[in-house]
């Protein structure tokens, strides 16, 4: 039986088909509606976060980005679905730091493989935090705090054991060379209310949920974990303002994809989220929710600050016994 041969025209006509289809694949996409997964319950800043800036994406491309919640285990298996899924920019999420920076060293092993399995798109914002006491704590500085905590005992809440409000706090003991009891709640509202209780004496909270509290007087506000003020709370210096030298903390916001998504596809939802959070509607919707507007930085920018954030964190967890905790 003899074989049959492709002509030279046509053998090059096929080759460029086949090298040209995911170049064509990114000029066309997307071609159907877009899932974006947030790690996170409704309600929350991250999924606030992605309701507003889905929507946007999908008036700018021409198709939907809906919003699919998988709350729960730290982010891991959300992450673990979006690296399974088909890479062609059709199944995203919305990450925090913990899903590609701190469960790295935390978790003794992943169901995914946040340097291989995932790729950032775009980085959205920056989540700084407030340190925060019950307004009746006799304290009205972070130096006041310090020797209060160097002469009885006191306790902070968080959201969690290696939550960034539990990070923060860690952080915060080994810069200023404190030791406090950790108490740990199922997420920042209990933490929040156990504050106001009186059952803890600080916690470490993002903007958003404490805001109303710090402006009614129930709480009082020491400083933000970031080395610029907060947007949001432009009135309360940063902790390194106040004597913390070199404390510059945050968590953040970032949309991710599987790894072999094509380029142009990353390339052009890079553009488009940035387009987006630079307009004055989107910042000041991020604003509103307590966290600092970013919209920028290429591709390859997005993997090197990523890999920064592992390393630091990484320390993080290790000084406070937590490296391979889950």
């Amino acid at each position: 039986m003899k074989r049959a041969r492709l002509s030279l025209p046509t053998f090059v006509a096929l080759i460029f088909t086949l090298t040209s289809a995911p170049i064509v694949g990114a000029q066309e996409y997307p071609v159907r509606t877009v899932t974006v997964i947030v790690p996170f319950a409704v309600g929350g800043t991250i999924n606030s976060i992605a309701r507003g800036v889905a929507p946007k994406l999908g008036q700018r491309l021409g198709k939907p980005f809906v919003i699919e919640n998988r709350p729960g285990d730290a982010t891991v298996s959300a992450a673990a679905a979006l690296a399974k899924a088909t890479p062609d920019g059709h199944t995203l999420m919305q990450a925090t730091s913990s899903t590609l920076a701190t469960n790295v060293t935390m978790y003794r092993k992943l169901p995914y493989d946040p340097a291989n399995d995932i790729v950032s798109v775009a980085l959205i914002c920056s989540i700084p935090f407030a340190l925060v006491v019950k307004s009746s704590l006799p304290v009205h500085s972070v130096a006041d705090l310090i020797k209060l905590a160097k002469e009885r005992p006191l306790s902070y809440g968080s959201a969690g054991t290696g939550s960034f409000t539990h990070l923060t706090a860690e952080l915060f003991s080994t810069a200023v060379g404190i030791k406090m009891t950790h108490l740990p709640y199922a997420g920042s509202a209990p933490a929040l209310n156990a504050l106001v209780a009186g059952h803890i004496q600080l916690m470490f909270t993002d903007l958003g949920p404490s805001l109303p509290l710090i402006r009614r007087g129930t709480l009082r506000a020491l400083g933000i974990t970031t080395s610029e003020r907060a947007a949001a709370a432009p009135g309360i210096p940063s902790l390194a303002e106040v004597g913390v030298t070199g404390y510059d903390a945050a968590a953040w916001a970032m949309l991710i994809a599987p790894a072999k998504t094509p380029r142009p596809i990353l390339t052009r939802l890079n553009a488009e989220v940035n387009a987006i959070v630079n307009t004055a509607e989107v910042k000041q919707q991020l604003v509103n929710l307590g966290v600092n507007p970013i919209g920028r930085g290429s591709l390859d920018e997005l993997q090197a600050f990523v890999k920064t954030e592992v390393v630091r964190w990484g320390k993080v967890l290790q000084e406070a016994g937590l490296a391979g905790s889950e």
